[in-house]
């Protein structure tokens, strides 16, 4: 085995009641968020309105992009990109799992592109500058959320 360093400077808040910590996180970065989500299950099992409820509280303006598919397509990052350009926003906040988080990076790594954020994925581009972004875990099985 070869000798590494491994970094990797992600924060975890774990246990219960941590969305109340969410605003106190989001505001070291700004005040204006872009939600991104699936298709709908984090407002049958109410941690959607948990969260939009924090949001508001601590008057921390968002917006949404719903709806990303399991194995996202670049087409709902685009569409992120282009609601996080139209409404400035200053953070990235993925609420799902694994498919919500990839496709949360690329909003925020194509957010300061001039070029189609595929070129990321196909490595014609590297990410020079990217928002910052934090995930609401709903699955315990993706692990997306640990790295870049």
């Amino acid at each position: 085995m070869n000798d590494f360093i491994f970094y990797n400077p992600t924060k975890i808040l774990f246990g219960k009641n941590q969305v109340e910590k969410l605003s106190d996180e989001i505001k070291k970065y700004g005040k204006k968020v872009l939600l991104v989500y699936g298709t709908g299950s984090i407002k049958k099992n109410g941690i959607y309105d948990e969260i939009v409820s924090n949001l508001k509280k601590n008057d921390i303006e968002f917006c949404e992009l719903s709806g990303v598919e399991p194995n996202p397509r670049v087409d709902s990052a685009r569409k992120g990109i282009e609601i996080a350009k139209e409404n400035e926003v200053d953070f990235i906040l993925a609420v799902g799992g694994g498919s919500v988080i990839d496709c949360s990076k690329l909003i925020a790594a194509g957010f300061f592109l001039e070029n189609d954020p595929w070129d990321i994925v196909i490595k014609k581009e590297k990410v020079k500058k990217a928002l910052p972004i934090g995930a609401v875990l709903t699955i315990s099985a993706t692990g997306s959320e640990m790295d870049n």
